[in-house]
């Protein structure tokens, strides 16, 4: 395995759901210690359950980094109740969205919102995750026009700054590299400098990554899999992210002046799936570094 890829994969993060806490042995037994465990929010009512699997993630020996989206939140005392209880946790990152309700379920819109409250350093919150767009939001773009979320991903950085609270970009998911590099160089020109976390979709069929490139509004690199799709023959074929995330390694480290740091694993094809893919990859770099060691 190619030594760029190795330090690539080294750094990768996985997102899971509350759901998934009965998947933490597994976790343990094919991940070291210290990764990041992004813990999504897809209903408001799973809040709760979402703050205690950030617990059992903690006690599991890894690093939770919980979603919360801006629009899920009532009011100011039920952001700071929610942080409150993430921090007495263990949870020192958390990955700050605007949230995907059409409607904000009280009295905030946006991340920077939740950033300009202080309510992220008063409870000892060290970084923050913001959302990155590769392709583009085609929700946000409609409602408040193309230049909304660079101009968004500013404020942030400037907020989160300001507070003394250390920051990264976590994009969506996608499927090809060079529209990656090409919005990170495009970020760097206009100051943007976060470290860039890359969402990678695991191994699974194409029907499944049809299905979430549809619902998330996944741009121009889902291309080949809405034709793949097209073919019925193809719909349980298996797809794996190699070429994706050899080409992101070889881009962030032949221009690290990008940032592009890491791959972030959205397992939709299932855990089996992404760890009969990934584990192999693993293994190889553990074994390397012990030969490199014994020489």
């Amino acid at each position: 395995m190619p030594a760029d890829l190795e330090v690539f994969l080294g750094r990768l993060s996985l997102e899971i759901t509350a759901k998934h806490v009965d998947k933490l042995p597994l976790l343990q037994a094919r991940l070291k210690r210290g990764m990041q465990i992004f813990i999504a929010l897809i209903d408001p009512a799973d809040a709760h359950a979402q703050i205690e699997a950030a617990g059992a993630v903690r006690r599991a020996g890894f690093e939770p980094v919980p979603h919360l989206p801006a629009r899920f939140i009532k009011d100011k005392d039920d952001l700071f109740s929610r942080v409150a209880r993430l921090s007495g946790h263990g949870v020192t990152e958390i990955l700050v969205l605007g949230g995907g309700a059409p409607e904000p379920l009280g009295v905030y819109d946006a991340a920077v919102q939740l950033i300009e409250t202080g309510v992220f350093e008063s409870h000892g919150i060290r970084r923050l995750g913001l959302a990155g767009h590769p392709e583009g939001n085609p929700d946000i773009v409609r409602k408040h026009g193309p230049g909304m979320l660079l101009e968004a991903l500013k404020q942030k950085q400037v907020s989160a700054k300001s507070r003394g609270l250390d920051a990264f970009i976590a994009t969506q998911f996608l499927f090809e590299a060079e529209p990656v590099a090409q919005w990170a160089s495009g970020l760097r020109r206009e100051g943007i400098l976060l470290p860039i976390r890359v969402g990678v979709p695991g191994p699974a069929t194409i029907k499944t990554l049809a299905k979430y490139a549809l619902m998330c509004g996944v741009g121009n690199s889902a291309r080949l899999i809405r034709r793949q799709a097209l073919n019925i023959s193809k719909l349980l074929t298996v797809s794996t992210p190699d070429d994706f995330v050899e080409d992101l390694a070889r881009i962030a480290a032949d221009d690290q002046d990008l940032g592009i740091l890491a791959p972030h694993f959205y397992p939709f094809g299932g855990f089996d799936k992404l760890f009969d893919w990934l584990t192999p990859k693993l293994a190889a770099a553990a074994e390397r570094k012990v030969v490199s060691f014994s020489r």
